[in-house]
């Protein structure tokens, strides 16, 4: 067994380059309104009628006849939002009108209920008085005042949130033409798991980057296949990896991908497909390695990321690699990760081997910056790539350089953001 490894090691920007440029949004697809929600539309929509389609009431009030100015009215009738008007109102006339509803043919203008005076009845009629003076078109929506007949109201390419869910019920579209949520199946390797109902026998560790990296392809907004374990056993490793292919547009696999004798990923991607890369110059995640395979039945080849097998390793590669993958995959115009600039909280001693991104809590600090404000972050503590717990509470890695030396507290770094601030 040979102990050197055949592949460069590459810096964690050019990897990254390698894997987008094998990366393009997927076919669009069309699905229901309901199922759209944080998904990227492929063609722009517009509206087939105006809105809103009749002339509207800005406000509860009186639609008047703005020349008859002020003075003592009868009310005609009443007019609510969803019931038009039965007749045109009449000049020396006004019409009860809510929010929203149509104003009625001959009316021009709105006069809101706080500038008039309910009178009671006279004559079995019910009047009001109009006390201030209108303008044609005062408290009127025109027809396509808020969007009109023909006009664009999302444009290919924007995020489905919720306004524009809002923006596609308002023009009737409930087929909506979109980049589908990419499927990353997800495979753990290794004799030592066991699924994490089970209790762990002599030697045996329960499983749980599987769960782990669901997770974290459904908080990147892709749709997680659970492949389940696979023992290192090179032939039945091999077929649950053939069939891993075909099961997503991503393919991840955790474990497998180091310099061991049991490491059998690698020789498995080298024979069924093209292995871009696969070591990094990073800590933690160092073995990670990537593949594209193409598929007899899918017009793409798969993408195939061989995850390290420590947990931290694994998400924190699947962050810096994978989510980029996943947003380009859905139609992300920059699918980069979010970088900002933090003052280190504590002293951070540097790797003089390898950069390193370290598991860290950016918190906003008001007296930072003469008063205007920043970031501060904070470790979590302990980064052996083992510990799951330095993720618990990160919100960012920190992109630290590689030196022999130790940032003080106080010093500026750069944050990648891997959750909410």
């Amino acid at each position: 067994m040979t102990t050197e490894s055949p592949y460069p090691m590459l810096a964690v920007d050019d990897a990254l380059g390698r894997v987008l440029a094998e990366v393009a949004a997927l076919p669009a697809q069309v699905t229901s309104l309901a199922d759209a929600v944080g998904l990227f539309l492929t063609e722009a929509i517009c509206a087939a009628e105006p809105l809103p389609p009749f002339r509207a009431s800005v406000k509860d009030g009186y639609a008047v006849v703005a020349a008859d100015g002020p003075g003592e009215y009868p009310i005609a009738e009443a007019v609510t939002a969803g019931r038009p008007a039965a007749a045109r109102l009449q000049p020396g006339h006004v019409a009860y009108i809510t929010t929203g509803a149509p104003v009625p043919d001959g009316a021009d203008a709105v006069v809101m209920v706080e500038e008039t005076r309910p009178l009671g009845e006279r004559v079995g009629r019910r009047f009001v008085r109009i006390d201030r003076q209108v303008a044609p078109g005062d408290d009127i929506r025109p027809i396509g005042y808020d969007i009109a007949e023909g006009q664009e109201v999302l444009a290919a390419g924007n995020r489905l949130d919720s306004a524009e869910i809002g923006l596609l019920a308002t023009v009737g579209v409930i087929q909506v033409p979109v980049h589908p949520r990419p499927r990353v199946a997800i495979l753990s390797t290794g004799d030592e798991l066991v699924e994490p109902n089970q209790k762990p026998g002599p030697g045996q560790i329960r499983d749980s980057n599987r769960a782990m990296l669901a997770a974290a392809v459904v908080a990147a907004g892709g749709e997680p296949v659970d492949l389940g374990i696979a023992a290192d056993q090179p032939q039945s490793l091999r077929q649950q990896l053939l069939a891993g292919f075909a099961a997503g547009d991503i393919l991840l696999t955790s474990g497998g991908v180091s310099m061991g004798e049991l490491d059998l990923i690698k020789p498995i991607l080298e024979d069924v497909g093209t292995v871009h890369f696969g070591r990094i110059l990073m800590k933690p995640g160092k073995p990670l390695t990537f593949a594209t395979v193409p598929v007899a039945t899918k017009p793409r080849p798969t993408l195939v990321f061989g995850l390290p097998g420590n947990p931290v390793s694994s998400l924190v590669t699947f962050q810096l690699f994978v989510v980029p993958t996943i947003r380009k995959l859905a139609g992300w115009a920059d699918p980069h990760l979010r970088r900002i600039q933090a003052v280190l909280t504590q002293p951070l001693r540097l790797d003089p081997a390898r950069p390193e991104y370290h598991r860290a809590t950016l918190r906003w600090d008001s007296t930072l910056n003469g008063g205007n404000g920043g970031y501060r972050a904070e470790s979590t503590g302990s980064q052996a790539s083992s510990r799951l717990l330095s993720m618990r509470t990160a919100n960012a890695l920190l992109e630290l350089p590689q030196a022999d030396e130790t940032l003080p507290a106080g010093s500026v770094v750069t944050a990648l953001l891997i959750g909410a601030l």
